[in-house]
């Protein structure tokens, strides 16, 4: 098959399937471009007798308005992530892999069964329910305490951070500081800090449009940035989403916070005496507020936050950056007063 392979082209992508043995030549599955990614095409495959596929291809420039380059070969790096993940977090919480095409930078996985929604279209609409909030927690905790616990095996396979880099340092908190003055002392440390904590497997994009909801389980996604680094970033990656949501909807502010600070206690019962989570509580905070403001200032901000409440949101932040609280409960409070 030709380099120049585009499976959200039906056509090419049958072609494709056909030629490679994937499916039987008379076997007409339904294919079905899914929308609203930026780094990756795409694509369910619905086989016939019920089976369905999600089938992604890496994108070297993002579809995001300014420059945004990554390699592709990241595709392999997340086929890593499902095989792994799948013997770290909670059973049912990680589809299975299918099959990868390092060729042609995609794979295949499973498809999450219909009914499901996506956790955070569920969120904007207001249906904030605690038993996800503890599902989310449980999710995190096992996968950095199991993988914590697997390190001399797991620690070489992710041990590159390269996607890290340029899927998240770079556009996140280096680029943000370039634009926002007045955070460059606050994000020089903490990249220096997050470059130098090495203790689990971090996902590097754990937030809500990462989870499906079917019956009732959440279902982890899209593993392209996962490596063995900082689990302090997984933590303000995550709780960036459920404050920012706070702000979004001033009616539900309150159950927000209570939910990043619910997030926070259960998923640090969950990975309990490690040695790494002594003084993860402010570094976690520290993480929080550098995506906060990276959310709304850096190379990928929140579409669902208006102008002013980007501007809003960058006021408070920039405040709290100046003397960061120690505890999420305080960081919760302050950033929710501030607005």
């Amino acid at each position: 098959m030709p380099n120049s392979l585009d499976i959200e082209r039906p056509e090419l992508l049958l072609a494709y399937l056909r030629e490679t043995n994937r499916i039987d030549p008379p076997e007409k599955p339904a294919i079905t471009v899914l929308a609203g990614g930026v780094s990756n095409r795409t694509v369910l495959v619905e086989r016939v007798g019920g089976k369905a596929w999600v089938l992604k291809q890496a994108l070297a420039k993002l579809r995001v308005k300014v420059d945004w380059f990554s390699d592709p070969v990241r595709i392999e790096r997340e086929a890593a992530g499902l095989r792994h993940l799948a013997t770290l977090a909670p059973p049912g919480t990680i589809t299975p892999l299918v099959f990868e095409d390092p060729a042609h930078h995609l794979l295949a996985m499973q498809a999450v069964p219909q009914p499901h929604e996506n956790w955070k279209t569920i969120l904007l609409a207001g249906r904030l329910e605690a038993g996800h909030v503890r599902q989310f927690a449980d999710l995190l905790a096992g996968i950095h305490r199991n993988s914590w616990l697997r390190r001399k095996e797991l620690a070489p396979v992710f041990d590159d951070r390269g996607f890290f880099e340029s899927l998240r340092l770079e556009p996140y908190y280096a680029y943000t500081a370039s634009q926002v003055p007045e955070s460059a002392a606050f994000y020089d440390r903490l990249i220096v800090e997050t470059r130098s904590r090495r203790f689990s497997i971090v996902h590097g994009d754990y937030s809500p449009k990462n989870v499906l909801v079917h019956d009732g389980r959440l279902i982890l996604l899209d593993h392209e940035v996962i490596h063995w680094g900082d689990p302090s970033f997984d933590l303000g990656f995550a709780m960036t989403h459920l404050l920012s949501k706070a702000h979004h909807l001033p009616a539900m502010r309150p159950r927000f916070s209570d939910a990043a600070v619910a997030f926070w206690t259960r998923y640090r019962e969950g990975v309990g005496d490690v040695m790494w989570a002594a003084d993860l509580e402010p570094t976690a905070v520290r993480q929080t507020l550098g995506c906060l403001l990276a959310r709304v200032a850096g190379r990928s901000p929140l579409e669902y936050l208006s102008e002013d409440e980007k501007s809003r949101q960058r006021r408070a932040v920039i405040a709290l950056m100046a003397n960061p609280p120690a505890t999420v409960r305080g960081l919760t409070d302050q950033f929710t007063e501030t607005l």
